[in-house]
């Protein structure tokens, strides 16, 4: 089975080892059919701590590494 990947802005990075990604999506209104943004932020783990705000990153699905982590650093597009 292939791990789930996102990509999103680092919205946080003050926790030690961990960054919070912020990720927007665009759905559609099943009856008026407009647009709108919806976004979900996730905690990923950043053991090098390379990740700063702003940057835009990449990552993947993993074990869960404390209660609220479950995501670990693919990349950084700075």
């Amino acid at each position: 089975m292939a791990n789930k990947k996102f990509q999103g802005t680092v919205v946080s990075n003050k926790m030690d080892k961990t960054i919070v990604v912020e990720v927007s999506r665009v759905k559609i209104h099943p009856l008026y059919k407009k647009r709108y943004t919806v976004s979900k932020r996730y905690k990923v783990h950043d053991p090098k701590q390379e990740a700063k705000i702003e940057d835009r990153v990449i990552f993947e699905e993993c074990r869960p590494l404390s209660k609220d982590k479950r995501w670990r650093l693919t990349s950084v597009k700075h």
